[in-house]
């Protein structure tokens, strides 16, 4: 885990000094050469393929050289290598990845190999292979959580390939996350927790929304399966059962994917009239929506970290979730939101909230008066610039 600074005026550990400095063995003048590989990056606007780009930009900023190989075909863009291949609907995969990316470390000769995976990601594990054939240290992000089938396949690798045995740097982006990785992985392979990164400054509202009336939820996410939209949709149903009735409620669920329209369907057979499917937002659409609401609800149990939760939490929204997920690392019960390990504990946090608007005071007031320091990116530069100089070691 990170650790959390006291204040600004903290100094960085010895080896992120020697990282910066020029001291440390990967490159002499304190800057290196990274390569990260993704099976989706941009133009795809996923979780992966953002907070990628994201990480790209400030380490470039840092004044590190960092390039992309990808298999997601695009637009050229600077530094970023599209390995493609013709395969039907355009799948992130290339049958001759492993070898296109051994020649291309060859070629770029990077200080270390930065892998981005989800659940199953072939592309990205073929950039792990090809940096170990080159001897090139390599670090791989997992983005989500393992469940057992997941973990099964990870075994199942580990017999065929031995890749535990491979000097691998593991990361995860929550603690929630690293558990299951750290049983599969076992005590040989090093799982670090390192968070998303955020720009923490640039979600603080500018100034505070005027008073609405009656209270105002905000989910945000892609509306698919995995992520149990239509759960959600019971979720506010019963939360406003459980409101008083001269307390106005309204809803707004930002986002888009293929379960939008069992969602609809639903609104219009439950008479959901107070739920709002504006669709997909940008950023600052985002950053908008986010000055009214008055509670951010992610009630998915297996999020590995919560991008849009922790966008929230920064905007000063008090946040529900899940007390097993990623979320839980930077929102604390009774802090920064309330927390719950099933459905019926979400239900009573966001309906405690929406009843009592002095605890969502205390809550917001809180939220704004504190930074998320672990998933600031000055902290999440350090902790890769730590796994870095672990996998050289």
């Amino acid at each position: 885990m990170i650790p959390r600074r006291a204040g600004p005026a903290s100094a960085p550990s010895p080896v992120i000094r020697r990282w910066f400095d020029g001291r440390g063995p990967l490159c002499q003048s304190g800057l290196v050469r990274i390569l990260h590989v993704s099976d989706c990056y941009l133009p795809r606007l996923g979780g992966i393929e953002v907070q990628v780009a994201d990480l790209v930009r400030a380490q470039r900023e840092a004044g590190h050289t960092v390039e992309v190989a990808t298999a997601t075909p695009g637009e050229p863009l600077p530094g970023v290598h599209r390995v493609v291949a013709p395969v039907p609907f355009e799948l992130p995969v290339h049958p001759r990845g492993t070898a296109h990316l051994v020649r291309l470390i060859a070629a770029r000769r990077p200080d270390v190999v930065h892998v981005h995976a989800g659940a199953v990601s072939p592309f990205a594990w073929m950039g792990v292979r090809a940096a170990v054939r080159t001897g090139v240290p390599a670090v791989a992000t997992i983005h989500s959580m393992w469940d057992p089938v997941t973990r099964g396949i990870y075994r199942t690798l580990e017999t065929l390939y031995g890749w535990r045995r491979w000097g691998l740097v593991l990361t995860a982006v929550s603690e929630a996350a690293a558990r299951p990785i750290r049983r599969v992985a076992g005590p040989g392979v090093p799982v670090q927790v390192v968070s998303n990164g955020l720009d923490v400054a640039a979600w603080r509202p500018s100034a505070a929304a005027g008073p609405e009336e009656g209270v105002h939820l905000l989910a945000v996410g892609r509306l698919a399966p995995r992520k149990q939209p239509l759960r959600l949709l019971k979720l506010l149903e019963a939360v406003r059962q459980r409101v008083p009735a001269e307390i106005a409620m309204r809803a707004t669920i930002v986002g888009d994917g293929p379960a939008r329209g069992r969602m609809e369907r639903h609104i219009r057979a439950r008479r959901l009239d107070w739920v709002s499917l504006p669709g997909r937002f940008s950023r600052e659409q985002i950053k908008e929506v986010l000055a009214s609401a008055d509670v951010f609800v992610a009630p998915a149990p297996r999020e590995s970290f919560g991008l849009a939760a922790l966008e929230a939490r920064a905007a000063g929204v008090p946040v529900v979730a899940r007390a097993q997920s990623g979320v839980a690392d930077f929102v604390g019960p009774g802090k920064e939101g309330l927390l719950g390990r099933t459905f019926d504990d979400l239900v009573a946090a966001v309906a405690r909230l929406a009843r009592d608007a002095d605890l969502r005071g205390s809550i917001k007031e809180h939220n704004r008066a504190t930074e998320p320091v672990a998933c600031s990116w000055p902290a999440v530069l350090a902790g890769f610039a730590r796994c870095y100089e672990l996998a050289r070691g």
